[in-house]
């Protein structure tokens, strides 16, 4: 499953599938990050008013 493994095979099937996956991987922790950011944000704001 992984480029490090022995069966890994370097064709457009592969390619592809793994490229779309970490793609939405990416999207998903992007998104957790920014949504633990503005909440941060909110709660320090939130405590010097």
């Amino acid at each position: 499953m992984f480029p490090f493994c022995f069966e890994w095979a370097w064709d457009a099937g592969h390619l592809i599938f793994m490229g779309l996956l970490y793609l939405v991987l990416a999207v998903i922790v992007f998104g957790l990050i920014y949504a633990f950011i503005k909440t941060w944000l909110k709660l320090r704001d939130q405590g010097n008013t």
